[in-house]
């Protein structure tokens, strides 16, 4: 399946963005890498909260990377405080020729980080020689 039929499918209505209150980027264990992590609270304590990057046929300036919430029971068991939650990510391949945006239910952050794709790659494939 091809990057643009998949983007042609239609979207799941079982997860959601969630809001977060904390987004940063720090070094990885190995030189040149770096770690997303975001922090934030939900009300619903059987909620599973992760990080998923957008898709993008070319290199977009700030790659966009979701905060969802998924509520594998159908439903939410709200606790008598929020639950919190933090999460991280690898940013291996996923960083715009600027940097990444966290993107929120109600709230995105840009953050800039080296070492992205170039907005200028362009991907086709070589003619065959037969």
């Amino acid at each position: 399946m091809s990057t643009e039929q998949f983007l042609d499918l239609e979207a799941a209505q079982s997860i959601r963005r969630v809001s977060f209150k904390t987004a940063k980027v720090v070094p990885g264990f190995v030189s040149g890498t770096h770690i997303l992590i975001v922090s934030g609270e939900t009300a619903c304590i059987n909620m599973k909260v992760r990080l998923s990057p957008l898709i993008y046929i070319s290199c977009p300036e700030y790659w966009g990377i979701e905060v969802i919430g998924e509520l594998q029971d159908g439903h939410c068991i709200i606790g008598i405080v929020p639950t919190k939650f933090t999460v991280s990510r690898q940013l291996n391949g996923i960083i715009g020729s600027k940097g990444i945006e966290v993107l929120g239910a109600k709230q995105s952050k840009k953050i800039k980080v080296a070492g992205g794709c170039k907005s200028a790659v362009s991907f086709q494939a070589a003619p065959v020689k037969l």
